[in-house]
């Protein structure tokens, strides 16, 4: 009970080592995969699970953007997988780190981004300007156009961060008042676990649909840009 609220969230350490890479390079081992002609049930689940997703992100692209298909389908698996394990106990959870989402948005909506000045530069900048804008609003567009441009991978890493912290503090906040109740009053406690138990279902769907909110995110940036 006297545990800090914040505690899951610290970044764990082995003899003094930060022990977040091996946590972070960890869930890609839970992948199975076959080294047979006739798969089982659960490889022939995970590939069916992976070919709607990408099909559904990848129906909008064009040839180029479809080249990110694996790096989006892998995107979608390491999130998922991660916020999967950061509901176990005594867990940790990376995505809960907005270092940790940062350092997945920064780099793949710079990616799109360049991509889209390279190939289709006279679309991106008209972007930033709409047609038939008044010439006295010119100069605020731009600006306004130009910092929602920018803020766009620090809006994926702050929901996918705050859907993830939000969730585990209220499961832990559930936790610690059943226990607390569990002295006190039967009753109540069976009514509040009941709650934990619909709450844990409900923070696995989110797990799922943060992960794959944010790739279809990333995906749409490709697209506007490709």
């Amino acid at each position: 009970m006297n545990e800090n609220l914040f505690a899951s969230f610290i970044a764990p350490t082995i003899l003094g080592l930060p022990a977040a890479v091996l946590i972070i390079l960890f869930p890609p081992l839970l992948i199975p995969t076959s080294k047979y002609l006739i798969n089982n049930r659960l490889i022939t689940t995970q590939q069916w699970l992976i070919k709607l997703a990408s099909k559904q992100m990848m129906a909008m692209h064009n040839t180029k953007g479809r080249t990110w298909s694996l790096m989006l389908v892998s995107l979608i698996i390491f999130i998922a997988t991660t916020n999967l394990l950061g509901l176990l106990p005594h867990s940790f959870t990376p995505t809960a780190q907005l270092s940790m989402n940062l350092a997945m948005a920064i780099p793949l909506w710079a990616g799109a981004v360049i991509m889209g000045f390279r190939s289709k530069i006279k679309n991106a900048l008209a972007h930033f300007l709409p047609q038939g804008t008044p010439t006295p609003l010119i100069p605020m567009l731009v600006i306004i156009e130009t910092i929602s441009l920018l803020i766009q991978p620090m809006a994926l890493a702050v929901r996918l961060t705050a859907n993830i912290t939000a969730g585990h503090l209220l499961m832990h906040l559930i936790g610690s008042a059943t226990l607390a109740m569990s002295t006190i009053n039967l009753p109540s406690t069976l009514i509040i676990f009941t709650i934990l138990i619909l709450l844990t279902i409900l923070e696995i769907a989110v797990a799922l649909i943060q992960a794959y909110v944010f790739t279809l995110l990333v995906s749409l940036y490709l697209h506007d840009n490709t």
